[in-house]
């Protein structure tokens, strides 16, 4: 028989046991909820909080729950502090950084067997990353996380605390800055039925607004780099959900599966498990009776990309998610649209036409996130091991011969066959399923051709011209997580030296796909909606290799290799460059074709030193201490040499601190924005100069150069505007002070005339994409190149069934003897997206008017889509034109596209410098 006091104390376990639950219920209930905070539940109509509000929020729910952590993971553009939430249950709190270690061996997948990965895969937590506000005006992102993070730290029920138990979540504010913005923007009118989101003064993110969702394997901006550090770095997560808004018309969100194409370079794991969790996000909705979710082909949404949020995730093995969803605080409509009622296997329950609250959308978004965290929940192990599975299948295909199966080399196959087959053949007779015509087995020999495999490797020789740039290359891939070594003696692979110091990039490593993906082109399948038809319009670029764009030098290696490597740790700064004394009366050279020599330029030039440019290119810099300084600190911060020599020979055009005008307008312009950037990179002074500004006049007395991207001269007055930042301008009288004299936008009738007296009297004009309209509007004797004349007579431009070029690498011809292109190369990579094309007249030659790149083949694409290329043949890329005293530089291609093409920016620094030059500014301005 027991002692009383060991019933006692066995009684006193049993009560506490027993009463756990009720005490974490209670505990749960104690936790502030929305309304107790703001005096309003998330999603009410008229109301929106701001990131301040969130930050306050999200601190007082760290202190009152044990479940949720919260974690600064940098700093914004502007400043701000970037949170994540980390909600699980409170013992997997306590064992942190065990889970993301396990979650980190198990996605780098190295040094481990399978029974290894089961195991760690049966002890670890699925690590679930949910997002919102990255698109600041897509206001629901944001205010869906704190609700969502709410309720996972409030509710007590069995499936959060199953969920809690076995997911831990990542909850990742993505743009503090933009949701400061917008949320103040809506909340200043007093009158809630007058709040809009619309008309936004600026961009949403301090340098590209929308864009930041299209920097995600550049890692630009602060943001970006912030949140591939989280994913790629510490916590790989297994599946990430990216919220967006807004939904097709007809419905309330678009949810995955995604249509095709999907990118045949990352593995078949992706789309597989993609749908599966699809499928639990719609099972979901169906099950909660929430109708009007779309899937598949009921929007534009693809897999085919990288570069965004979700999409970059899948070359890392992540299944990536998607959903766009309607609502906003100030109440809207769901329309009627009838093919919209009809239930399909795009759209298992249709939504009638209804008014729409935003808690309505709240509620949609909470529901999708607790899917996915249920199906992460139920099926952790197998998230965790699969992706150990993908990381496994990419170290093993990069350590043996592997081939990727190109559409364009299915096509090759098809079209060899038709070739040998005759009307008798079997080929001919040969069953004909949706899988198409079968064709003899020796042709699928073709696909296995030995020069077609993929690389082992890639080398990126150390003695290539402009090793900066090759290293800000792969600081991208790392910040991405890719493997990168060093080599720290000379070695040989695939049959030639290399020096030390050369970049080596395996591909027998997890992000393979990554890997594969910056340095080989893409080749985007032929995708229309009917034979003959008009094309599918990709979600976002078709090609974009980042190798290319970037302008770096690299041999791929198809045999495996070793040598003397090291690891790099953290991100690699390249040697200092050298810089020797300077002889009497001479000084140094810098080298044309570094583009970091750009910034030792600008840097000599604020503090009054002498800088010319040498006839043969380079830049002479005279020798004195104040230069020597500079340039010794320049070349140890970013590798640039300066050689010493003589004066060189020849006339030396002496360059000025050029007076820089970058166009803008009201609501911002992404262009725009991303040039600003890089001008903050290379150390060029500008200034932002507005429509109103430029419609005074007087702009030489102001400017030297001004510079006009993508969107902003029309090609007509009422012409709709391309990457604008807010939408429409608002009316005048409702707009702070400080912005309406911003307002307005570049006109034929006013802006363009100012524009002609401007280059007439000695300035430079750069034009980029649709704004080299400017040349049509000068009457250059220049024409588009991409026109057809029907049979009567009228000319139009070519039909998107005969020619379509979405974002894409073309191959173009230069004349680097031109100043406009000297430092590049003969032929370089430029980054094409519907970009304009010219055709020279006749008296071009005598009108000052000059092809300086072109596009000299039938077949210029080099990554991505290009139906139709070979109307691009012997047109010009990019002209030089004298108007008057000045210059104007029309650049077709987008020399400055997202900052990704760095192998352009010459044309666009060129530009620059020769506008400032000596002899250019009029005599009565001169400072």
């Amino acid at each position: 028989m027991r002692s009383a006091s060991v019933r006692s104390a066995s009684l006193a376990i049993f009560i506490l046991l027993s009463s756990a639950p009720a005490l974490d219920a209670q505990k749960a209930a104690s936790v502030t909820s929305p309304k107790q905070q703001f005096g309003h539940d998330i999603g009410a109509d008229y109301l929106l909080p701001n990131y301040k509000a969130l930050t306050e929020y999200w601190a007082k729910l760290d202190k009152e729950s044990d479940r949720m952590k919260i974690v600064e993971i940098g700093k914004t553009a502007e400043g701000r502090p970037q949170l994540m939430a980390i909600v699980t249950s409170p013992e997997n709190h306590k064992k942190l950084d065990r889970y993301k270690d396990i979650a980190k061996r198990l996605a780098l997948a190295e040094g481990l067997t399978d029974d290894q990965a089961r195991a760690l895969a049966r002890e670890g937590r699925a690590v679930v990353w949910i997002d919102g506000g990255l698109h600041a005006t897509e206001v629901l992102g944001a205010q869906q996380l704190m609700e969502t993070v709410y309720q996972l730290v409030s509710r007590s029920d069995a499936e959060t605390t199953r969920i809690l138990d076995d997911v831990i979540v990542l909850a990742v504010h993505a743009n503090p800055d933009g949701m400061d913005l917008v949320s103040d923007w809506y909340m200043r009118e007093s009158e809630p039925t007058k709040r809009s989101t619309s008309g936004i003064p600026r961009l949403y993110q301090k340098y590209v607004g929308h864009d930041n969702n299209r920097d995600f394997y550049m890692s630009a901006q602060a943001e970006s780099t912030n949140m591939n550090r989280i994913l790629y770095h510490e916590w790989f997560p297994q599946i990430m959900y990216n919220h967006h808004q807004t939904g097709p018309q007809g419905t309330v969100l678009f949810a995955p599966p995604f249509r095709d194409p999907f990118n045949y370079v990352y593995d078949p794991l992706i789309p597989a498990q993609l749908d599966l969790v699809g499928a639990a996000m719609h099972s979901r909705f169906a099950a909660e009776g929430k109708p009007g979710a779309t899937t598949r082909e009921g929007a534009g949404y693809s897999t085919w990309w990288n570069g965004g949020l979700r999409t970059t995730v899948y070359f890392h093995n992540i299944v990536g998610l998607l959903t766009e969803t309607i609502g906003n605080p100030t109440p809207i409509e769901i329309p009627f649209l009838p093919d919209r009622q009809l239930p399909s296997s795009d759209l298992f329950a249709p939504i009638a036409p209804q008014k729409w609250h935003f808690r309505q959308s709240v509620d949609y978004s909470v529901t999708a996130n607790y899917a996915v965290l249920d199906i992460a929940s139920r099926n952790r192990e197998n998230f965790l091991f699969n992706i150990y599975r993908m990381g496994k299948n990419s170290i093993d295909r990069g350590g043996r011969d592997s081939w990727t199966p190109y559409p364009s080399r299915i096509e090759a196959v098809k079209v060899a066959a038709e070739k040998e087959a005759d009307n008798s053949d079997q080929a001919r007779r040969s069953a004909q399923g949706r899988g198409g015509a079968s064709v003899p087995t020796k042709y699928f020999e073709m696909l296995r051709d030995p020069k077609l495999r993929d690389p082992r490797g890639y080398i990126l020789p150390a003695d290539q011209l402009d090793f900066p740039t090759a290293t800000k290359f792969v600081n991208a891939l790392m910040k991405t997580g890719v493997v990168v070594h060093r080599a720290t003696a000379s070695f040989s692979a695939g049959g030639k030296s290399y020096p030390a110091g050369s970049y080596i990039v395996k591909t027998a490593q997890a992000f393979r796909p990554h890997v594969l993906d910056m340095f080989e082109p893409q080749d985007h399948p032929n995708d229309f909606q009917y034979p003959g038809g008009p094309p599918i319009p990709p979600y976002d670029n078709a090609g974009w290799t980042l190798a290319y764009q970037m302008g770096v030098t690299f041999d791929r290696i198809l045999d495996g290799f070793e040598g003397p490597f090291e690891k790099l740790t953290g991100l690699a700064k390249p040697p200092a460059g050298a810089v020797t004394a300077a002889p009497a009366g001479g000084g140094w050279l810098l080298d044309h074709r570094v583009n970091d020599s750009a910034i030792a330029i600008n840097r000599l030039l604020k503090a009054t030193a002498e800088v010319f440019w040498a006839p043969d290119g380079g830049f002479f810099v005279p020798g004195n201490a104040g230069a020597e300084a500079i340039l010794r600190t320049t070349a140890q911060e970013y590798g640039v040499s300066a050689r010493a020599g003589a004066r060189p020979g020849g006339d030396l055009v002496k360059l000025r601190m050029p007076r820089i005008g970058l166009w803008d307008q009201y609501g911002g312009s992404m262009p725009s924005g991303w040039t600003r950037w890089i001008f903050e990179q290379f150390e060029f002074p500008f200034e932002v100069v507005y429509p109103p500004a430029l419609d005074a006049g007087g702009l030489n007395a102001k400017y030297d150069v001004l510079v006009f991207v993508d969107g902003a001269i029309p090609e007509r007055d009422g012409a709709p505007a391309r990457f604008g930042g807010g939408g429409g301008e608002p009316d005048p009288s409702t707009v702070p002070a400080e912005w309406r004299s911003k307002m307005g936008r570049v006109t034929v009738a006013k802006t363009v005339p100012q524009l002609k007296r401007f280059l007439e009297d000695g300035g430079a004009v750069l034009t980029i994409g649709s704004s080299t309209s400017l040349g049509y509007h000068l009457n250059l004797p220049i024409a588009n190149a991409l026109t057809e004349r029907l049979q009567n007579g009228t000319i139009r431009p070519l039909p998107g069934e005969k020619f379509y070029v979405p974002g894409s690498i073309l191959r173009v011809s230069v004349d680097n003897d031109h100043p406009l292109a000297q430092g590049m190369e003969e032929t370089a990579d430029v980054f094409f997206e519907s970009s304009p094309a010219f055709r020279l007249g006749p008296e071009a030659p005598r009108k000052g008017v000059k092809a300086v790149a072109w596009y000299d083949s039938a077949k210029p694409l080099r990554s991505g889509w290009a139906w139709g290329q070979h109307y691009l043949e012997g047109s010009a890329a990019v002209v030089d034109a004298t108007v008057g005293r000045g210059r104007l530089f029309l650049y077709g291609p987008e020399i400055a596209f997202r900052s990704q093409p760095h192998g352009t920016y010459k044309l666009l620094f060129n530009g620059i410098y020769l506008g400032g030059a000596q002899g250019t500014r009029k005599q009565t301005t001169e400072q």
